[in-house]
């Protein structure tokens, strides 16, 4: 049983807020049946507290983990990884977004890890409770398009697995940044993301990584990619030569003759002689010709890389403080002054 405890000074409008986005979390996590996804039973308000009845798990955080043990090995990062991508998988398919997750978000057992805390999770065709303009997650851990103010999205929940990757891989948080405009302008600056422990692990990271979201790494491949570097493997592993010769020499199949028996009707029967095939004259076809008077909307064109880029490059100087800008930020904007 989880209790989720309210600060005293928050006001009446504040608190029932947070108690209404708890039950929430309840009734999103009980539509899903997976086990990597954490059990809720039922969610209790008793006098303006809120109480979830879960799953019991003996297990340790995956940021306790870290703290305890340091930064974990390739193999095991990625099989963590490949579990709470499938608790995603099954959640994105009922419609919900998690929208935060974080390495203290995510349970580890001795066989399984268990994505929990859905406390921001955003059903589809549900009303937002929280006010327009706030960006809802932990510093670190935010997709660069919610940043900017963009809509929570499957792919957001993507990158924000890479990130709770590369914190568990390195030991650190992406960049060693603690808030989430200090990250995106490291992001924006152009310059590799650090990776010193990845190994097998990094094109992964730079796949979910991205800063556009349209270019990320979607969800199939990045499992099939996790699956691979768990079992041993590098990410972009092809099959072993063993296994491509057996494919290619393989016993050739055998396709069955399928004959059509002669159709009889009435007292008449087939006669005695091969039927020769009659020949049908080939009447040539004139060419099509297009579909005349139909409209089709023009494709709405998606905003490049390099614009999303630059937006994001407007925001930072418009927040961050002139000494946080990347390096290449402050030249230009002490030529332009």
């Amino acid at each position: 049983m989880k209790e989720v405890r309210l600060p005293l000074v928050l006001d009446e409008d504040l608190r029932a807020e947070l108690c209404a986005r708890t039950e929430r979390e309840g009734r999103a996590t009980a539509m899903v049946a997976h086990p990597s996804v954490i059990t809720v039973f039922d969610v209790v308000t008793e006098d303006d507290r809120p109480w979830i009845v879960m799953e019991l798990l003996q297990a340790r955080s995956l940021e306790q983990l870290i703290r305890e043990k340091g930064p974990l090995p390739p193999r095991k990062a990625a099989e963590i990884g490949r579990q709470v991508l499938g608790a995603l998988r099954a959640v994105h398919a009922k419609g919900i977004l998690h929208r935060d997750v974080k390495p203290s978000n995510v349970l580890v057992t001795e066989d399984r890890a268990v994505l929990t805390d859905f406390g921001l999770a955003a059903l589809e065709g549900d009303a937002s409770i929280t006010q327009a303009g706030i960006v809802l997650g932990s510093a670190g851990y935010i997709a660069p398009e919610r940043v900017l103010g963009a809509k929570a999205s499957p792919a957001a929940d993507l990158w924000a697995l890479g990130a709770t990757l590369y914190t568990a891989v390195e030991g650190k948080g992406l960049h060693g940044r603690r808030t989430a405009a200090a990250a995106l302008a490291a992001l924006t600056s152009g310059e590799p993301i650090p990776m010193e422990r990845a190994g097998p692990l990094a094109p992964i990271l730079v796949g979910l990584l991205r800063i556009d979201p349209t270019t990320r790494l979607d969800a199939a491949r990045a499992s099939l990619m996790l699956a691979r570097v768990a079992a041993g493997g590098s990410a972009e592993e092809p099959l072993g030569q063993a296994a491509r010769k057996s494919v290619r020499s393989g016993p050739p199949i055998a396709v069955p003759a399928f004959t059509r028996r002669p159709t009889h009707r009435g007292m008449h029967r087939a006669e005695s002689r091969p039927a020769v095939p009659r020949q049908i004259p080939h009447t040539p076809q004139p060419p099509r010709r297009t579909a005349e008077g139909l409209h089709r909307k023009p494709p709405v064109p998606r905003p490049s890389s390099r614009s999303l880029v630059l937006q994001m490059a407007i925001m930072l100087r418009s927040v961050l403080p002139r000494r946080f800008w990347p390096r290449d930020l402050r030249k230009r904007g002490e030529s332009d002054s």
